[in-house]
């Protein structure tokens, strides 16, 4: 790893910039995001229970195939994709490219918490806790998302941990079955995402629509799949970001600082309607340790997520909250899956 890049990856975890150059108004702003998803919201505590993630997005950087500052592989990733990476149209401005450091932890359970042993037909404990790294190259209209997660399966992700934390805080009984979860492993998870505007325009005064396609997929021990989607949104001074998107690459470039000049320090309001689907291949939280024999279910091949919600920007903020509905998962899961998701952005200048 060179200097250069040390430095980076540092002032992206500490929240400090380093100079930037060919910094445009508006390209030398650092993003954090946090996220929050819990089934809480929808009333259960069960199967996807939690999930938790802080990503720190970069300024505009050069580039991501000439600077040697970027690790090789990297760069040899993104000229694989370069065929992918969104081509500036006529009187567009050249793609930006920003990096991305995320930190993020997982939780699942099955559905009986008094349950001391294994339930053979319910889903395995399992926790995962993670860093990432990763890039964006985007146009008006197009993005590219790359990220590499890296990070542990089983008790050292301190799921249990956490989950008892915060059923202690709330009152709320404990999960008895810990003790089954999963074995620890190492993890690692290659994520790619494209998204491309296909539809943008005004309606009245200042409110807009817009419908935002994405396709992609996920490579690791931890995730296999392809998946594909689209995302609708109405309302008032409509972001000229990416979506709403969950736990899943590419939300972290749907910042507030990408809003139209001429709205800037101004409010908007939106809502919006998303589905995804997933052709699976591997789902350790579902199929078990990759390496040691560990409890697993029959996964279905085929998972479908649906949501909606609000979104709200001000000046540097922007805050989301969604609903969202998972297909079955597993063989003998009972009904599909309810869970609220909570995102607050703020951008800023250092």
């Amino acid at each position: 790893m060179s200097a250069k890049y040390a430095a980076l990856a540092c002032a992206l975890l500490l929240g400090t910039a380093p100079t930037m150059s060919r910094a445009q108004p508006g390209d030398d702003s650092w993003t954090l995001n946090l996220y929050l998803e819990n089934d809480l919201f929808a009333d259960t505590d069960q199967q996807y229970t939690n999930g938790v993630r802080a990503s720190w997005v970069s300024p505009v950087i050069d580039s991501f195939i000439d600077d040697p500052a970027i690790p090789a592989w990297i760069r040899s990733a993104n000229r694989t994709l370069s065929v992918l990476d969104p081509q500036p149209a006529k009187f567009e401005k050249e793609p930006s490219r920003r990096l991305i450091i995320t930190l993020g932890q997982q939780m699942y359970t099955p559905a009986d918490r008094e349950r001391t042993t294994l339930d053979p037909d319910d889903r395995p404990y399992a926790g995962w806790l993670y860093l990432g790294f990763g890039y964006h190259t985007q146009t008006r209209h197009k993005l590219n998302s790359f990220e590499a997660n890296l990070g542990v399966v089983g008790p050292w992700s301190l799921a249990e941990e956490s989950q008892n934390l915060i059923h202690d805080l709330r009152g709320f009984k404990r999960f008895k079955g810990w003790d089954n979860q999963l074995h620890n492993e190492p993890g690692i998870q290659l994520i790619y995402e494209y998204k491309q505007r296909l539809l943008f325009g005004g309606l009245f005064d200042n409110f807009q629509h817009d419908l935002i396609g994405h396709a992609g997929g996920s490579l690791g021990n931890v995730a296999t799949y392809l998946n594909t989607g689209a995302e609708y949104r109405i309302g008032y001074n409509l972001p000229l970001d990416f979506g709403t998107s969950a736990l899943r690459t590419g939300g972290d470039n749907s910042t507030p600082m990408s809003v139209d000049p001429r709205l800037h320090n101004e409010w908007g309001i939106h809502t919006f309607l998303s589905l995804d689907g997933r052709w699976v291949l591997r789902d350790i939280f579902l199929d078990g340790n990759s390496f040691r024999d560990s409890h697993s279910v029959d996964k279905e091949p085929l998972v479908g997520d649906a949501a909606w919600g609000v979104a709200a920007t001000w000046n540097h903020w922007k805050l989301s909250l969604a609903r969202y509905y998972r297909s079955e998962q597993f063989r003998d899961q009972d009904g599909s899956h309810k869970f609220g998701s909570i995102a607050l952005s703020y951008s800023f200048r250092p």
